[in-house]
């Protein structure tokens, strides 16, 4: 791995994300490179049966399109992860289920330093209260086939990034969770 020094750092804008600028040397090169400061966040596959996943869409103003998307969102100052994909859940979706964490990624690591985890949430039991969104959300609830889905994914229906990435991890995921009862089965 290259060694970086760091030679200053400025914080040149601060709100609900930052940006700074940073100078450093890489490979003996001095590089000025602008970061978008951004927390953590938490992304979920609610899975509604085995084969069926709930997805949402809302509105993107950067992208002027609503875009369908796992449910996600940042990780407020204090929560853990499992607490902000619970409350993401809920306010998202208006349900409560059980999380399994399956990864964790940046999400546009070149220039931003949001990592994403990723949760498979299972036995999904609709809330009563109504869903707690954001001003900027104009959430619907969409069900599909994971099939359908993943076909969306592949012919450019479905442009986010963290969801097709999600989604083709919950896809291997249940290959290699059905080739381990496979074998489990097999060896009986």
């Amino acid at each position: 791995m290259n060694k970086v020094k760091l030679l200053h750092s400025k914080r040149v804008y601060a709100g609900k994300i930052s940006i700074r600028k940073d100078e450093f040397i890489l490979q003996d090169k001095k590089i000025q490179k602008e970061i978008v400061e951004h927390s953590p966040s938490v992304g979920l596959v609610p899975i509604i049966d085995y084969s069926n996943i709930l997805l949402i869409t809302q509105y993107r103003h950067p992208a002027k399109r609503t875009l369908l998307e796992i449910p996600a969102g940042k990780i407020e100052y204090g929560e853990t992860k499992e607490q902000a994909a619970r409350r993401e859940l809920y306010e998202e979706t208006g349900y409560a289920g059980t999380l399994s964490f399956l990864t964790k990624w940046y999400l546009a690591p070149s220039y931003d330093t949001e990592l994403m985890y990723i949760f498979l949430v299972t036995n999904l039991k609709k809330m009563n209260h109504k869903q707690g969104k954001d001003d900027d959300e104009n959430i619907k609830l969409k069900k599909l086939s994971l099939k359908t889905a993943l076909k969306k994914c592949i012919n450019g229906e479905i442009i986010d990034c963290k969801t097709v990435a999600a989604l083709l991890v919950y896809q291997e995921y249940i290959k290699q969770t059905d080739s381990i009862k496979n074998n489990n089965y097999k060896m009986l």
